[in-house]
């Protein structure tokens, strides 16, 4: 089974995709660590993220390694470090390299033919997985979203003022529904979701209300 998760940060899709996975008994793939992987190595290795030519090679050379629940590089976990803002920011911006997003979709597809998984991203729904069993895009109010992401920083001991956090939002928003390739946009045949003002149960019941039913055979 695949199921997706798409939408924009801070909209509550981590959290819901994780848990939704673990009710499943399925696993969880988080796209946006893989993306902030390759900046890492990208602001590690010094190379300009905006020569493209130059981020494709560092592409060729490094040693991603990719499963749910798992990122190493160079066989060492960095989970735990691709979380800052500043590599947070930067990922975005290299997701706009069409060699980034190749690089990775071949490799979340290869996860998704060995495991059954709830994946989430951006365009998982629609470039990734486009036959996945059950599509989501969840949304919500850009000011609570911006409020999640800077509890969320401060809880990580992050110091970043809210009028930051919102500047960072609404450009992240705008590179990510305006790339060529990949766009921000939810699949034809995706359930929307708005989660303001829903706590997290609410918003996993809808979904495993919906995951029920697209998983059910039909008659006949």
């Amino acid at each position: 089974m695949i199921v997706t998760i798409d939408g924009p940060a801070g909209a509550g899709k981590s959290s819901a995709a994780r848990e939704l996975a673990r009710r499943l008994g399925i696993h969880f793939l988080d796209t946006g660590s893989m993306y902030r992987a390759v900046a890492y190595s990208v602001r590690q290795a010094r190379v300009d993220p905006d020569d493209e030519a130059a981020v494709a090679q560092l592409l060729e050379r490094i040693e991603l390694e990719f499963a749910p629940g798992v990122v190493r590089l160079g066989g060492r976990d960095v989970s735990g470090v691709i979380r800052t803002p500043e590599v947070t920011a930067l990922s975005s911006r290299l997701a706009a390299h069409a060699a980034v997003r190749a690089y990775l979709v071949v490799r979340q597809q290869a996860i998704g033919r060995q495991h059954s998984i709830v994946s989430e991203g951006r365009d998982q729904g629609t470039v990734v997985f486009p036959g996945a069993d059950c599509k989501f895009f969840v949304v919500a109010d850009p000011t609570e979203r911006a409020r999640r992401r800077f509890k969320d920083l401060e809880a990580r001991g992050e110091h970043i003022s809210f009028e930051d956090v919102v500047r960072a939002q609404e450009e992240r928003d705008r590179r990510d529904a305006g790339r060529h390739a990949g766009p921000m946009v939810p699949a034809a045949d995706a359930v929307i979701i708005d989660s303001t003002g829903r706590s997290l149960d609410e918003v996993l019941a809808l979904m495993e209300s919906e995951v029920r039913r697209c998983s059910t055979p039909s008659p006949g």
